[in-house]
């Protein structure tokens, strides 16, 4: 039996350091592990056993480990996992699918087909997002891949109402909106990180499905897995979201990372995966 462990990074699997959610003192804080470095400063980080749990989850020939992101690839690839170098990766919300680092035209020429027949172009979206953008908490407009455009934000200063705005726009355009940390994301609404894993299973032969993801746009991921599990923080616990076959979390920031991988190795470990209730007790 293969099983595919599809996980959303950041905020997820690894935490920057605005992002760990340490409230225990300092002398009993786990120890970390520096899993990206930008510009020669470190910046995303598991914990050590996190760490240890996963090198040895993806050491199983059983395993396949797929990390899923909306990092463009120049992004992902600053990140250094232990274990077993994953064979596929997706980055750009689906629109890339990396397959031993580089880039699978065939699935980039399905996805472009898709969003050109049913989302209005890139160019209109970023376009509207420079125009509404407010200087004051504006900090950086970027476009990735080609595929999708997501602004950086001061975001205690963003008006609610902006944001309400931008998203019902941009839905009668075929697009999403998601509000993470400091980041607004706009992005087609059929470039799906469920699609992507869907395509790896198939080509994998993977049996099962299992995931892990914090925001709405890791939504249909979650949806999609035989078993997901989502952390006790994010967009998708603020919200209370879950569904019959995602074990919502109570564990928040770097710590609920750990629990995670421990999740996806106990429902490894169990002969034949079970969906519902059952397996869900695993990572509880």
């Amino acid at each position: 039996m293969t099983v595919l462990v599809a996980s959303d990074l950041d905020r997820t699997l690894i935490y920057s350091a605005a992002a760990l959610g340490l409230t225990m003192p300092d002398p009993v804080a786990p120890r970390l592990l520096c899993v990206e470095v930008h510009e020669s400063k470190p910046l995303s980080f598991m914990t050590e056993a996190a760490a240890a749990l996963l090198a040895e989850l993806t050491a199983d020939p059983a395993v396949v480990f797929v990390p899923t992101t909306t990092r463009t690839r120049k992004q992902y690839q600053r990140i250094r996992f232990p274990g077993r170098p994953a064979q596929y990766a997706i980055c750009a919300n689906g629109g890339q699918l990396l397959v031993d680092g580089v880039p699978d035209r065939d699935w980039r020429r399905q996805v472009a087909a898709r969003l050109a027949e049913e989302c209005a172009p890139l160019e209109e979206v970023h376009g509207h997002l420079l125009a509404t953008a407010d200087p004051a908490w504006l900090r950086k407009a970027r476009v990735a891949e080609d595929l999708f455009a997501y602004l950086v934000v001061e975001r205690a200063l963003v008006p609610e109402e902006w944001v309400k705005a931008l998203a019902e726009w941009a839905e009668g355009r075929g697009w999403t909106v998601s509000l993470q940390g400091r980041k607004i994301y706009a992005v087609p609404r059929p470039l799906t990180k469920s699609a992507a894993m869907h395509e790896v299973a198939r080509r994998t032969g993977a049996s099962t499905t299992l995931a892990a993801g914090d925001s709405l746009l890791d939504a249909d991921l979650l949806l999609a897995a035989d078993a997901a599990w989502r952390p006790g923080h994010g967009e998708l616990a603020d919200a209370g979201w879950t569904a019959p076959t995602v074990t919502p979390l109570a564990t928040a920031g770097v710590l609920a990372g750990e629990e995670i991988v421990r999740a996806f190795a106990r429902a490894v470990a169990q002969e034949g995966v079970r969906p519902g209730g059952e397996l869900g007790t695993l990572g509880a």
